[in-house]
């Protein structure tokens, strides 16, 4: 079991093969596959600050991950590569296809924006309003950036740990396709097709993609495997109207089916039998005008994203056991101005429409079924923005930003931001740091579910960061970053007076929370956090060998006042990760590497007991195995053996991870 002495005896190695915070994953996995084509770290262009900026302008650390990158990984989920960068948690309730979430710098698994090729998914009918990344693949996608930090400045609610930003591929010929497909363990096989092209009237492209798997058993002790399937689709088109207009239409969807285990209550034991039903779809238009000589850009977008969500339990009767809708509609306006070469800014105005229905074929007051309703809740915000960067000295960019929402329950909330860089020598050293704040405004069920209190505010974070990066040519990067982060008016569920006569401590609009669902609990401002930590990342090349990887240490403590767990890290997440990777290429188009992933030990809750208890997560230390081969420029073979040790380990409490596993694929492009 890794200790915190061996983390510190690893500690000099990873300085050597650790990819840069903000480009290494991107160098790293271009340089492998041809040292010639090398990204500098002026190359980068980050697009997750919704307008694209210069790496040497970015105030956070971000990582970007190309798609040599992700194909190099050969991820099946997304989550399986976004877990090897620096600052990251993964807690994945059993095989693909189960709950996942993902922790960035210590902060809760809903405090991450996801955007898909610029449209924002959630869920609506999620406890807090989150997205699983349990339903995201690596199918058609060609570029994630992910950006550290509170950055509610252009994003709005939810962005406390940050954000993971995904683009999927763009069509570069007048005609081009391609298709990959692999096959392993569990009766695992994943397929992906897409087929596009470009002209100067219109540039499109549509993929789909179909998985299966015979899975694992969700729960540790169970003994019959949790299947999983999904299919999705994305299709994207411009029309290219006039040289300064253009139009977007963009649409992503997908579908999946997940069987999981539970236990009967009634005999102890554990069954299989229980399975979800998910589909979201997502669709965006937007008219995108350029003005004075192409300085002042326009856009102006609509986007909906839909979700459906059914659990199923089939010793019960009724064995539907839950139905939500959710849906969220956004009116975007976005402008950027290029004042002179040393002023931009950026500003926009938007409205999110929210709206979930929910429902359930059972009366949890009475213990008994009743007939099949769905309550309908919505929320509204209307939002404007503006963020300025200015270069008032070669080498110097600073920026600052400010933020207005009015929420239709809560009502107004402001925040700001402050950054800077400064690069004396064209990007080879980079020295940065800013301030953010950020905001995650109470989910629809928090506020009306059973369990709600309309007099919810939205949590508030505000952060720092300082960050230090160094390239040496082609050959060697370096960086290290330290971060803090202090939460407040965390909202958490509570537990109801042990008697009506004790309701007083409970906050008038949640009393009928207490009186209505057995006097179980309901959500409330109630807790604070503070996280901080350090990053160190770098890219050793040298000749055909190649290495990178990064070490993070992330503190995030409870610190609610009078809290029996005051000072205690968060559960779900460990306290020191580790990620590197060696490998070389061989001549004839052969490239090998071994990768290594650790965690220390973490803390969780048993609730399969009453009173719950605390538990501990082991620490744990995972090999892999892959291999890929270029027998052409159109075609590949590529394979992996994950988890060669067989490791058992745990990221939530009772639910098993994946062990010992191998695939083999193929790709080609044409």
């Amino acid at each position: 079991m890794p200790t915190l002495k061996a983390y510190l005896l690893a500690l000099p190695l990873g300085l050597l093969v650790l990819p840069t915070t903000l480009h290494a994953e991107t160098a790293s996995a271009s340089d492998a596959a041809n040292p010639d084509d090398a990204n500098a770290p002026q190359d980068i262009v980050v697009t997750a600050l919704r307008t694209p900026v210069p790496q040497t302008q970015v105030s956070s650390s971000v990582t970007v991950l190309d798609q040599q990158a992700i194909q190099a990984a050969q991820p099946l989920a997304l989550i399986d590569v976004l877990e090897r960068t620096p600052g990251i948690a993964v807690n994945r309730a059993g095989g693909y296809g189960e709950t996942t979430g993902l922790s960035i710098r210590g902060a809760d698994k809903d405090e991450t924006v996801v955007v898909i090729d610029g449209m924002r998914v959630s869920d609506p009918t999620a406890p807090a309003g989150g997205f699983d990344f349990a339903q995201l693949f690596a199918d058609d996608i060609a570029r994630v950036e992910i950006l550290r930090g509170p950055q509610s400045i252009l994003w709005g609610s939810d962005a406390i740990g940050g954000i993971v930003n995904v683009t999927t591929v763009a069509p570069t010929k007048p005609l081009e396709e391609d298709f990959s497909v692999e096959a392993g363990s569990h009766r695992t096989v994943d397929a992906h097709a897409g087929i596009g092209g470009t002209s100067s009237l219109v540039d499109w492209r549509i993929s789909g993609s179909a998985f299966t798997t015979d899975g694992i058993p969700t729960l540790v002790g169970g003994t019959q495997d949790n299947g999983y399937t999904r299919k999705a689709a994305s299709a994207t088109t411009t029309f290219h109207l006039a040289s300064n207009v253009s139009l977007d239409l963009r649409g992503y969807w997908d579908a999946g089916r997940n069987s999981y285990s539970d236990v009967d209550f009634n005999t102890g034991n554990i069954y299989a039998g229980n399975y979800g039903l998910t589909k979201q779809w997502t669709v965006y238009a937007g008219l995108n005008v350029a003005l004075l000589d192409d300085r002042w850009k326009n856009r102006l977008a609509v986007l909906q994203d839909k979700t459906d969500n059914e659990s199923y339990t089939p010793i019960d009767s009724p064995a539907l056991q839950f139905v939500g809708h959710g849906r969220v509609r956004r009116y975007e306006y976005q402008g950027s101005l290029e004042v002179s070469q040393q002023i931009q800014l950026v500003f926009g105005a938007e409205r999110k429409e929210e709206r979930m229905e929910t429902g359930s074929p059972f009366d949890v007051v009475n213990d008994v079924p009743t007939p099949y309703d769905l309550a309908l809740h919505t929320a509204n915000t209307n939002s404007v923005y503006g963020q300025a960067r200015v270069e008032p000295t070669k080498g110097l960019t600073l920026n600052g930003g400010v933020r207005y929402d009015h929420h239709s329950v809560y009502g107004g909330h402001t925040i700001f931001s402050a950054g800077g860089d400064y690069t004396p020598d064209g990007g080879a050293t980079l020295i940065r740091a800013n301030y953010d704040e950020g905001f995650k405004a109470p989910s629809l069920y928090q506020l009306y579910s059973d369990y709600g209190n309309t007099t919810l505010r939205p949590e508030t974070a505000k952060g720092w960061e300082v960050g230090l990066e160094r390239h040496l040519g082609k050959v060697l990067s370096a960086s290290a970053t330290w971060f803090e982060r202090n939460t407040t008016n965390l909202i958490e569920f509570n537990d109801c007076p042990a008697s009506a006569s004790a309701i007083e401590p409970v906050p008038p609009p949640a009393y009928a929370a207490c009186y209505n669902n057995f006097g179980q609990g309901y959500y409330a401002n109630v807790d604070k956090a503070k996280a901080k930590g350090l990053e160190l990342a770098a890219f050793l090349r040298i000749g055909r060998l190649f290495a990178n990887g990064n070490y993070s240490f992330v503190s995030s403590q409870d610190r609610t006042p009078g809290a029996a767990t005051y000072g205690q890290q968060l559960p779900n997440r460990p306290r020191h990760l580790a990620n590197a990777t060696i490998g070389y290429d061989w001549k004839g188009g052969l490239t090998t590497s071994v990768a290594l992933r650790t965690a220390s030990s973490s803390n969780d809750t048993d609730f399969n007991v009453y009173p719950s208890i605390p538990v501990t997560l082991g620490a744990y230390a995972l090999v892999d195995l892959r291999a890929e081969w270029k027998l052409a420029p159109e075609l590949t073979v590529f394979g992996r053996v994950e988890n060669v040790g067989d490791k058992v380990y745990q990221t939530v409490y009772g639910y098993n991870n994946l062990g010992r596993t191998g695939y083999l694929g193929i790709r080609t492009h044409f």
